[in-house]
């Protein structure tokens, strides 16, 4: 993972941003940009702290039934562990490697609200501007704002439960993402602004709005955004055109479902697939190098000005009635112990990245198989999380005071215990 300070905007999109100023009212992008992470230490990871990981994602690949995972663990005072493993699937035999682009799923969401508060801090949008303002057919969500959609507590419902069948059917469907968050409307409201309720229609609505208000694609807005400023040459939000996520892609499959669980034995490709079903909410394609830059330059909220207000994390809400006081969520991210991040699957992928804000610590994981949902890699997450937080310091370097309100061993019993394969009836 190595980020360059200062990468914004070089001479061509310095240009086309000029350009984009006369044509669209809006204001460019600041053009002074500069970011520098932290400082890592350039060796691998302690041999027996890589064990535990390696044996951690062999447990989560067979939990889930996928064949391969790409894997990157940075600890900035002790060392790196990037790798893959596995196969593309269960008939090609292809291996893995670190450079393989996926859909990054929910992590999309993040970027998202980059682009909200990119605008907003530009001057282009309020963040309590109220969404009917911006997107057609909505005047029913005359008290949720551009914020809410973000922090996904609009009161709208998710999509996802009435289209996966459809999205694993037709995964090369081209989707309005009005017509998709209709799925989500059309289900009863919940009271805004005060309760977290997961909803992917809201981050679809919301990538309407910012197109909306600044005259700019939402592939480009993430681009202007998020990916240049960081020099992630290999993420962006593809068009909607039915595609594989590169032109060296991970495969992505899902599981026949069977009685007692999902038929492992014969997992179905689902590589190519259109970007609009995820859009805004899950839609972009990443690798594990740039996933990582990413997520540890969005926890550090790096995209925005040193004295940039509201701070974007400050007051998160709880996932859920009784969910641990650990694990809350704002600002398109969740917040575990002191990571912020994301999970989520799209068709194909289940993906997860955290990172420590202040000390730069940070973990992403992608499985190519999302019948088991995202779950699995949360938990492979933290549980990865958990092993590398006790690596011990490399030689000039302190550690830091930094742990985790959970164990690796937790998380790896939980994967363990998850039922996703089942044993297929018998040939008669």
């Amino acid at each position: 993972m190595h980020l360059l300070p200062s990468r914004r905007w070089r001479a061509a999109t310095a240009v086309a941003a000029a350009l984009a100023l006369v044509l669209t009212g809006c204001s460019a992008p600041a053009d002074n940009f500069s970011y520098t992470p932290p400082e890592q230490v350039d060796q691998a990871l302690p041999e027996g702290t890589v064990a535990q990981m390696q044996a951690a994602v062999e447990n989560a690949i067979s939990a889930t039934g996928s064949t391969g995972a790409i894997v990157g663990v940075w600890v900035p005072w002790s060392g790196t562990w990037v790798t893959a493993l596995g196969t593309q699937s269960v008939e090609d035999q292809t291996e893995v490697t670190t450079d393989m682009t996926f859909r990054i799923a929910d992590t999309t969401r993040m970027m998202t609200c980059d682009v909200l508060y990119g605008l907003a801090d530009d001057g282009v949008v309020e963040l309590d501007g109220i969404v009917p303002d911006y997107v057609s057919g909505v005047a029913h969500l005359e008290d949720v704002t551009l914020l809410d959609l973000c922090n996904s507590t609009s009161g709208v419902g998710s999509s996802e439960a009435a289209v996966s069948g459809m999205w694993l059917n037709t995964p090369e469907r081209v989707w309005a993402p009005l017509e998709l968050a209709s799925f989500g409307l059309g289900q009863d409201p919940a009271t805004p602004h005060t309760t977290y309720r997961d909803s992917d229609a809201g981050y679809l609505l919301l990538g309407l709005a910012l197109e909306r208000a600044s005259g700019k694609s939402a592939a480009r807005l993430i681009s202007e955004y998020v990916t240049s400023p960081l020099g992630l040459a290999g993420t962006a939000l593809p068009a909607a055109t039915a595609a594989k996520p590169g032109s060296n892609s991970l495969s992505g499959n899902y599981l026949p479902p069977i009685e007692g669980g999902y038929n492992c034995a014969a997992p179905v490709d689902i590589t190519t697939a259109s970007s609009s079903m995820g859009y805004t909410d899950s839609g972009v394609v990443s690798t594990i190098d740039d996933l990582g830059s990413y997520v540890q330059a969005a926890a550090r909220q790096a995209l925005r000005p040193e004295d940039a207000e509201p701070d974007r994390f400050a007051n998160p809400l709880p996932t859920a009635p009784g969910a641990p006081s650990w694990y809350q969520v704002t600002g398109g991210a969740y917040l575990v112990g002191s990571m912020i991040g994301q999970h989520g699957w799209t068709p194909g992928y289940a993906s997860s990245a955290y990172s420590d804000p202040t000390t730069g610590f940070t973990v992403a994981v992608v499985l190519n198989n999302s019948s088991a949902g995202s779950a699995p890699a949360a938990y492979l997450a933290w549980e990865l999380a958990a092993i590398a937080s006790k690596a011990p310091a490399a030689s000039g370097q302190t550690a830091p005071e930094f742990g985790l309100p959970f164990t690796a061993e937790q998380y790896h019993d939980t994967i363990a215990n998850l039922t996703t394969c089942a044993t297929p009836p018998a040939a008669e």
